[in-house]
């Protein structure tokens, strides 16, 4: 009896693919916002200890991406994977137990490596199975779980939360679990045989460029991610309510931009989506700086919303135009894109925490996104323009 054909396996991996970002980032980091405020509020932890066990999933994730490729090659990208995963079922659990702030922050710590691993592993894993006129399109499905995620936060969690801590901690196991399970037998079982063309080093200036401009993405994104509820309830005197509907907005662009942009890519190229999309951000970005208009501002939420796992796949692809049949040397660079994202949205975090708490207004953070946004374009255009000129 054969097997399931071509096109039925491209998206069993690509479902794998999903499962993993919606399990490593979509549920371990942002499922962890809404329960933040509980934390303090059920006694669990004072608001500093919080707070740090949020950033330790950050150093986590940090961490996992390093260490991704090291490991993969000693036990393979399909082991790795499936033991990243099942690691953050694990750290569900293991939170439902209010031990100890160091017991809470050796978890919260290695929910963020496995996320971290996941992120840098999945999709190049998975997208030399699916056919390359449709790898936009899949590289699109398997960031939406990180959009699926976000979701989650404001929906599924606030749910599990009526009945408790212990069963949030718990349900988000078992809703890891199931991810996990449902993945667990769709990653491929050996690498597709390289092809058959020569191999082309690119110049080092785009790669360079696409790591640069990527970090500075990262940072432009910062102030909606951050900062746009707060803006909306207490900047523009709304309210606490009126700013979750932003946020919802918010979800669901982050929903639907992973695919969205991939279809775009598949049309006109990675290199072209990604130059758009970074001037549809930056105007995005901009547009709480000039209008608090209830119908640009869901606009703005939205679009921005839609490029946080969006820009992912147009990222992954670049990397793939830039390196073509070098398949150790993609995976090298899109570990290496994502600790730039990771470290640009580090340092955004942090210089937009310190310019708000000097007392800069609002408008101020989005236009420093903006600016982040404008660099990254003009940045990978200048590489894009060096690179034709005759050597």
């Amino acid at each position: 009896m054969s097997g399931p054909g071509p096109h039925a396996r491209a998206w069993r991996v690509t479902l794998a693919g999903l499962c993993a970002t919606l399990v490593g980032i979509g549920l371990a980091r942002f499922a962890y916002t809404p329960l933040l405020p509980v934390l303090i509020t059920e006694g669990w932890f004072p608001a500093s200890q919080a707070a740090y066990l949020g950033a330790a999933n950050l150093a986590g994730y940090l961490g996992g991406a390093l260490c991704a490729r090291p490991l993969a090659r000693r036990g393979g990208a399909p082991r790795v994977l499936r033991g990243m995963m099942a690691l953050v079922t694990v750290a569900f659990f293991a939170c439902a137990l209010p031990l100890s702030f160091a017991w809470f922050f050796l978890w919260r710590f290695a929910a963020g490596v496995a996320g971290g691993a996941l992120m840098v592993l999945a999709a190049p894993t998975v997208l030399p199975h699916v056919p390359p006129a449709r790898r936009g399109l899949a590289g699109g499905a398997i960031f939406t779980g990180v959009g699926l995620g976000i979701m989650a936060s404001g929906t599924v969690v606030p749910l599990l939360l009526q009945a408790g801590l212990v069963e949030t901690w718990c349900g988000l196991g078992v809703l890891s679990l199931l991810l996990t399970a449902l993945a667990w037998g769709g990653w491929p079982a050996a690498e597709p045989p390289p092809p058959g063309a020569p191999r082309r080093a690119p110049a080092a200036g785009p790669l360079l460029a696409l790591y640069v401009a990527y970090a500075l993405n990262a940072t432009g994104l910062v102030p909606h991610m951050v900062f746009l509820v707060d803006f909306v309830a207490r900047g523009l005197g709304q309210g606490i309510h009126a700013g979750a509907r932003y946020w919802v907005l918010f979800g669901l662009g982050a929903v639907v931009g992973p695919m969205l942009a991939g279809a775009l890519a598949d049309r006109i190229g990675f290199g072209p989506a990604l130059r758009l999309a970074l001037v549809i951000q930056a105007l995005a970005v901009a547009l709480p700086t000039v209008t608090a208009d209830p119908l640009w501002l869901a606009v703005s939420s939205l679009v921005v919303g839609a490029a946080v796992p969006g820009v992912v796949p147009l990222v992954l692809g670049r990397v793939h135009e830039l390196l073509p049949n070098d398949a150790e040397g993609q995976r090298a660079a899109w570990s290496v894109t994502t600790m730039a994202f990771a470290l640009g949205q580090a340092a955004g975090a942090y210089g937009l925490a310190f310019l708000f708490a000097s007392g800069r207004p609002y408008t101020t953070l989005f236009a420093v996104g903006a600016a982040a946004l404008t660099l990254g374009l003009v940045i990978d255009l200048a590489a894009r323009l060096a690179g034709r000129k005759p050597i």
